[in-house]
């Protein structure tokens, strides 16, 4: 266990250095891409985007301007998407530890199911705040339209249905005081909340209602300069992921050690 924690500590610092990196290349040496889209923004913004033509303008002027979309949901690419990949990897994770966990009944089995899922949930919420950003900058011109578009985009819609799955997954734990029963329950809802899972991935890939959604930009096709940051980021967020996997497993181990000492030192203490 020694060994893993510091592999664990090493793929922390990798993990924020990669991350970081990526973070730098997308605002410095990847590429810009357009879209056919509009973005609108406050007209004294200086910016080096072409704009968008007389009649996608508004009418009559109310202080801003349309550009042709500058793609500043590409920068969001580079986090957004991992982010959403982890969450699902992570997910299928913890439904194997708490497969694991009904067919052995073992502890350990549980605890690994139960940091797989406060790790989706990290990255869960990650994806839904990224996702609301390039939501933000590829779809609407307004964030008044940011409630409608969350509601009538079914892919968003189906992510939303799995962060609240996650969240129940935790309110279950607590509604439950027996220490096994919590355990098998919460399992079960583990395993039934992940048939979300390949749904959502399957109709994210199935669906083309917006040219500008994330799953659209990779089946198009990468420029390097686009490609080499997007990569460098999964591996980061990965590395990253599975350190903070690592470190809370360990941490909830020593967790029931400590509780173990504890109960022997009572015992002995009431038998003087």
């Amino acid at each position: 266990m020694k060994r893993e924690l510091q592999l664990a500590l090493i793929l922390a610092i990798v993990g924020g250095l990669l991350t970081t990196i990526a973070f730098v290349m997308a605002f410095t040496t990847a590429s810009m891409q357009h879209h056919n889209t509009v973005v609108n923004a406050p007209g004294f913004i200086d910016t080096v985007y072409e704009l968008a033509p007389p009649q996608l303008q508004p009418n009559p002027p109310d202080g801003t301007v349309n550009y042709h979309n500058p793609w500043f949901s590409q920068k969001i690419f580079y986090f957004h998407v991992p982010l959403a990949q982890l969450s699902l990897l992570v997910f299928t994770i913890a439904a194997i530890f708490a497969g694991l966990f009904l067919k052995f009944r073992d502890p350990k089995y549980d605890i690994r199911s139960r940091i797989g899922m406060e790790t989706t949930l990290l990255f869960t919420i990650g994806t839904m705040i990224s996702g609301s950003m390039w939501t933000r900058a590829s779809w609407i011109n307004s964030w008044g339209e940011l409630g409608r578009v969350l509601l009538s985009e079914p892919r968003l819609v189906t992510y939303t249905v799995m962060l609240m799955f996650v969240v129940a997954y935790f309110v279950l734990r607590k509604s439950v005081e027996e220490e096994e029963k919590r355990a098998v329950y919460s399992a079960v809802f583990t395993i039934l909340a992940w048939i979300i899972v390949p749904f959502s991935f399957a109709y994210t890939r199935l669906t083309q209602e917006h040219t500008a959604h994330p799953t659209d930009v990779l089946q198009q096709g990468m420029d390097t300069s686009n490609l080499i940051p997007f990569i460098i980021a999964i591996i980061g967020m990965m590395a990253f992921g599975y350190a903070i996997y690592v470190l809370r497993v360990a941490e909830e181990r020593k967790r029931a050690q400590l509780a173990l000492i504890k109960e022997d030192i009572e015992d002995k203490l009431a038998d003087l």
